[in-house]
């Protein structure tokens, strides 16, 4: 099966190589990033819960009937009918054959006991919005995974002006926005927050939530974008009475469940020397454009306020390297100890191999001079016998030429970027 207009996702790669291995593969992400186009790509059959009412039903009824068509056949927000899940799990013991099911949702139910682990049988994919390279807006000069390698220098040109950056944050990485004017996509993602709030926070649960409490929750995580704000101070910010800590927690988590808020975790490396590292995740919402929604403001406010900017870039950045890194199998921490060194990224691909990003709006010479110069004070701190030495250290701004500099960092325009 196909779709019209797809563009390519990094995830097709990793979507066919684990079809190739494991009866399932979960896809899992943020209602409206392309799930389900993307999965149309590799499937063979599909059912699709949320538009067919019969299916839903029968699926309730007599699970094994829905899972019957030529394989891999995609469920399509499988999370509808949860008993799903077990069934998927029997069928795929039962055929003992790779690529049997894609299952796609937006959000991860209520625990339940009944429901048997997917170990062994399932593998959780995850998908976020369109990165820079996936929109076709990257010259795609600079490989991270050639950076993980240690390939060395790196040279490269971007073709978007901060003042691009800066309308590409606000329009928001969705899909079927890619053709809108920025205007009207942030609309569009105005209205997905709204929707958020109101509606989607149930689908974990079903519990009903104050709206409004959800919402005020939801603009003091993006007035927080790239900080480790305490519950406590959240729940003082987000309401008025201020929100309980416990209800903070309980809004946090079904954000994270629908997808649409990401952790940051903390990298805690073994050090050589003995400063402690503040293990608290930052949280960011999957795609910047949210925030930028949810605090109210376009391109125009945003290019005279750049220090609000400059937490929406870092908030862009991350999510490009996620997406990124994913498909080599590292991971995206932020690093920040007791000395009150931070770094704004550690791009973590085990077994020793690991490079540190810091994330700067401009290119002034003091600035990338202060960052490089943080980022070698990460690698002396760092026990290289434990974590190994870093693969590579880089600057990633917003504009401009890659390059590597006399001290080994390398200065990589965001816009260059590709897996």
């Amino acid at each position: 099966m196909t779709v019209h207009n797809y563009l390519p996702r990094v995830v097709d790669n990793e979507l066919r190589e684990r079809l190739a291995r494991i009866g399932a593969v979960v896809v899992e992400g943020p209602k409206g990033c392309g799930k389900t186009e993307t999965a149309v790509q590799q499937c063979a059959s599909a059912v699709r819960l949320d538009t067919d009412e019969t299916a839903r039903v029968t699926a309730e009824i007599a699970p094994a009937n829905i899972l019957e068509g030529p394989t891999p056949r995609l469920i399509d927000e499988w999370q509808l009918v949860p008993s799903l899940w077990n069934a998927v799990r029997k069928a795929v013991d039962d055929r003992r054959t790779p690529g049997q099911f894609i299952l796609t949702g937006s959000a991860t139910p209520v625990d339940d006991p009944n429901r048997h682990t997917g170990t062994g049988r399932m593998s959780r994919l995850r998908m976020r919005t369109l990165s820079l390279s996936e929109s076709c807006l990257s010259s795609d000069q600079v490989s991270l995974a050639q950076l993980m390698s240690g390939a060395g220098e790196v040279a490269g040109s971007s073709n978007l002006s901060l003042n691009d950056l800066i309308e590409e944050t606000c329009h928001g990485g969705w899909p079927a926005d890619r053709e809108l004017p920025w205007a009207l996509a942030q609309a569009n993602v105005a209205d997905y927050c709204t929707e958020v709030a109101n509606a989607d926070i149930r689908l974990v649960d079903g519990v009903r939530r104050n709206t409004a409490r959800v919402r005020q929750l939801m603009q003091s995580l993006a007035r927080a974008t790239d900080t480790q704000t305490r519950r406590t101070k959240l729940a003082a910010d987000a309401a008025n009475p201020p929100l309980g800590e416990y209800a903070v927690a309980t809004y946090l988590d079904a954000l994270e469940k629908i997808a649409v808020l990401e952790p940051l975790p903390s990298w805690s490396p073994t050090l050589r020397a003995r400063a402690r590292i503040r293990v608290a995740p930052k949280h960011y919402f999957v795609d910047p454009a949210m925030s930028a929604a949810l605090i109210n403001m376009g391109p125009d406010q945003l290019k005279q306020d750049l220090k609000t900017y400059g937490s929406l870039f870092k908030s862009l950045v991350l999510r490009d390297l996620r997406v990124y890194a994913q498909s080599s199998g590292a991971t995206i921490h932020h690093y920040l100890d007791s000395t009150g060194l931070a770094i704004d990224a550690i791009v973590d691909g085990g077994y020793g191999r690991w490079g540190a990003i810091a994330i700067r709006l401009g290119s002034v010479p003091y600035q990338l001079d202060k960052a490089a110069a943080d980022l070698k004070i990460l690698s002396l701190k760092v026990d290289t016998e434990e974590a190994g030495d870093p693969k590579f250290l880089a600057i990633i701004t917003a504009s401009g030429y890659a390059y590597t500099r006399p001290d080994g960092v390398s200065v990589i325009p965001l816009a260059t970027l590709h897996p």
